[in-house]
């Protein structure tokens, strides 16, 4: 049980302990089915915690120039990287850090894919494909939407591979089942099995949320363990975000002070949901709260609002058994992933902090921010 007394607030907190309940469970995943499973940056990349990782897998995916730097100077390995697009500016940095890199385009391989050979740096390079097929319901996060800017669909490759595309990319999940990509690698074999003999790799992209308790783990394999079976010369890699960290930390506030509106009371903290738990606004769900049940059943019901200038930073209604006070903790659960890496500094807010509870039960505090930090990216 984490003491938070010993951690200042706001803070993010980590749990150690359920992070390697996590790794656990995609390390045995990657044994079982004889696939590679790798650490998407998008979702989480807090560096410090990276040796843990590296205990139980060997890479990571990056999207741009710099999380294809950290892949490299702090995850110890060269970042399997994807960008909708590559410049000329970026793309030497982007080839000294990455071991595989994906074009977004046709374009964007032609254009890029001869500094590569030129380099001969043994980067392994691919394209982006589109099943036009994806069950994620919020458009926002549908990389398979109609008019989308990622992948090529099946009716614009050519029959013969160009030179050097050695793998597929494909992502079109979101925190999905294993009875999800059961129907999606029927839509992808169908349109793109027929360029899988001139391939090497095939990487399922992200949203594998095989950590998550009701997730058929013993289904997911089988279906990896059958696509292996059906081409056994492909290398197929996953690359979950949320599934690593999903359930293994906390985001701690405190009420700051309660107003009333026309009968609506406001407890009042000091977070924000539009700078430090944007995801809350973006998706249409509401974070759990813990002590508390969403909705307005309860005794003593309350809006939770964020302390910036932004009109609608606020998420309710939540029922608590008992009147809130200024002063008293509140606390979001499952705020690690996609949380850190989409926060930022807006009215200049005090950004939590970033922590860990070690499996020895012990705080490290990982990085308490600043003014200077603030004024610094203001110039």
């Amino acid at each position: 049980m984490i003491n938070f007394d010993r951690f200042p607030s706001p803070c993010y907190i980590m749990e150690e302990e359920l992070l390697r309940k996590n790794l656990t469970l995609i390390k045995s995943v990657a044994e079982r089915a004889e696939v590679e499973i790798i650490l998407a940056f998008k979702a989480f990349a807090m560096w410090r915690s990276f040796p843990i990782f590296r205990e139980y897998i060997y890479n990571s995916t990056a999207s741009s120039v710099y999380e294809a730097r950290l892949a490299f100077e702090e995850f110890g390995s060269k970042a399997h990287t994807y960008s909708p697009a590559y410049t000329e500016a970026d793309f030497p940095e982007i080839m000294r850090c990455s071991n595989h890199i994906t074009f977004n385009s046709l374009e964007q391989f032609q254009r890029f894919y001869p500094k590569v050979r030129a380099g001969q740096s043994g980067i392994s390079c691919g394209i982006r494909i589109n099943p036009e097929y994806s069950e994620v319901e919020t458009e926002l996060y549908n990389p398979c939407a109609p008019g989308t800017r990622f992948g090529v669909v099946a009716d614009l490759l050519p029959e013969i591979l160009p030179e050097g595309m050695d793998g597929f990319h494909c992502h079109c999940h979101c925190e999905s089942s294993s009875y999800e990509l059961e129907r999606s690698l029927a839509q992808l074999e169908s349109k793109f099995s027929r360029w899988f003999s001139q391939i090497k790799w095939l990487n399922l992209g992200g949203g594998h949320l095989m950590t998550r308790k009701d997730y058929d783990v013993e289904h997911l394999i089988r279906l990896l363990q059958g696509l292996k079976m059906r081409y056994p010369h492909l290398h197929v890699i996953l690359e979950p975000g949320s599934a690593f960290t999903w359930q293994t930390g906390v985001l701690t506030s405190e009420i700051v002070d309660i107003v009333e509106n026309r009968g609506i009371r406001t407890a009042i903290l000091n977070v924000s949901f539009t700078c430090h738990m944007p995801d809350c606004l973006e998706m249409p769900y509401q974070p759990a709260v813990r002590g508390s049940r969403k909705g307005d059943g309860g005794p003593y019901v309350y809006r939770l609002g964020g302390n910036s200038c932004l009109s609608g930073d606020y998420m309710g209604m939540w029922s608590f058994d008992h009147e809130l006070r200024i002063g008293e903790r509140i606390i979001f659960e499952d705020m690690i992933h996609y949380t850190m890496v989409k926060t930022n500094m807006f009215n200049g807010i005090h950004h939590p902090a970033i922590a860990m509870w070690t499996k020895e039960e012990k705080a490290e505090i990982f990085k308490q921010f600043t003014y200077e930090d603030f004024r610094n990216r203001m110039c």
